[in-house]
């Protein structure tokens, strides 16, 4: 009877479709990639479903509704930098998403658990790994979270974007895939760079915005107006900070086209010759994959300066300039843009050397891998 039921249990696992579930966020740096997974696998296999398991920011529920995708939420909130006050609440809710985690999984039973970094991934990987569910981690930074130097210590595969990653992590299996891009980035076409079009720029701080880059891009617009110079402006100032932008345009009697957030970044990028921004890891890879030239201001307050060392992937290339914060003057960003309005031809070239480091085969190299994984689970128990 034993070997019946046991029979039975390995048709019904070979018979349901093929399920994933994504955990993390807190940004957009963190989930963007975990769409591109996520597209990926349903190209790859049709029936495939997909739930994201995120924290309780309604922005990681507005991205992931517009992109289609089912997610849950469990109670977590980060740890590092609250303090002790907001941290010790927060540490004393991990029980609590823990066995969230563990209702989720045995609901939606998944056949491999990916952890895409953000603290909400913490939670919910540890408990499928305690449930046996295969499970793999990416990490998008040149230098890894703390929940992803947590989690890779139980991974069955690791996932990162750089090799340098590889020294800070203690997994058993690490494999360069890049960072995912999101696939209908993919498809953008180039904005003109030669001719008397006129320049444009997307100004860019991630999904949260950029107060010290919105701050400074505004000044130096105002010494290119004061010279005679116009540009059309695409600027994402992240919710928290977009009133604060728009008065500034509005006292300057700048223009430009400011908003909270873009849904459309293959439209946004598709229409600037230039983009000034933060060096997350997601707006690397996208640069690359799309041949952007940009001047990258990366945030300094990010664990061991790891912007900095992303952005450095595209500088030593050639494919774009870097500006330190703490170095950062309206005159010097001003400076730069009339730079490179005035040298097209440096601008395409310094595009197609952003190519270089670009992997557009990122998201099916981490699906291929977590489908294998999975399998080799299922082989396991079989």
């Amino acid at each position: 009877m034993k070997a019946i039921h046991r029979a039975h249990e390995d048709q019904q696992r070979a018979n349901r479709p093929f399920r994933l579930a994504i955990a993390g966020g807190g940004t957009g740096g963190h989930l963007f990639p975990g769409i591109a997974v996520a597209r990926a696998l349903q190209k790859r296999i049709v029936d495939a479903e997909v739930l994201f398991v995120v924290g309780q920011r309604r922005m990681e529920a507005e991205i992931l509704s517009r992109s289609g995708f089912k997610a849950v939420s469990i109670h977590v909130q980060g740890i590092k930098g609250r303090g002790w006050r907001k941290g010790l609440p927060a540490l004393m809710n991990l029980p609590r998403s823990f066995f969230q985690s563990i209702g989720i999984i045995s609901r939606f039973s998944p056949s491999a658990a990916l952890g895409v970094g953000g603290y909400s991934a913490g939670p919910f990987c540890a408990a499928a790994k305690c449930m046996g569910i295969p499970m793999a981690i990416h990490e998008q930074n040149s230098y890894p979270g703390v929940t992803n130097r947590l989690l890779s210590r139980m991974a069955d595969r690791i996932f990162i974007s750089f090799e340098d990653t590889r020294a800070y992590l203690k997994g058993r299996k690490t494999i360069l895939t890049g960072n995912p891009v999101r696939p209908e980035l993919l498809t953008v076409q180039p904005a003109r760079v030669k001719g008397d079009d006129l320049f444009t720029v997307l100004v860019v701080g991630g999904s949260q915005g950029a107060r010290a880059v919105s701050q400074v891009f505004v000044e130096a617009l105002q010494a290119l107006k004061q010279r005679g110079r116009e540009i059309r402006v695409i600027h994402q100032t992240g919710s928290a900070d977009y009133e604060r932008v728009v008065e500034d345009y509005r006292s300057r009697g700048l223009k430009g086209e400011v908003v909270p957030f873009i849904a459309d970044m293959a439209e946004a990028y598709g229409r600037a010759h230039l983009v000034v921004g933060r060096a997350g890891a997601s707006t690397i890879f996208e640069l690359a994959a799309l041949g952007k030239p940009s001047i990258l201001i990366p945030y300094p307050y990010a664990t061991n300066r790891h912007q900095e060392i992303n952005a450095r992937a595209l500088v030593r290339k050639g494919g774009a300039e870097m500006m330190l914060q703490e170095n950062l003057t309206p005159e010097t960003l001003a400076h730069a843009l009339i730079r490179f309005m005035d040298d097209r031809q440096a601008l395409e070239e310094m595009g197609e050397l952003a190519r270089q480091i670009a992997r557009p085969d990122a998201a099916g190299a981490i699906v291929e891998q977590v489908e294998h994984m999975a399998k080799q689970a299922e082989t396991g128990r079989a």
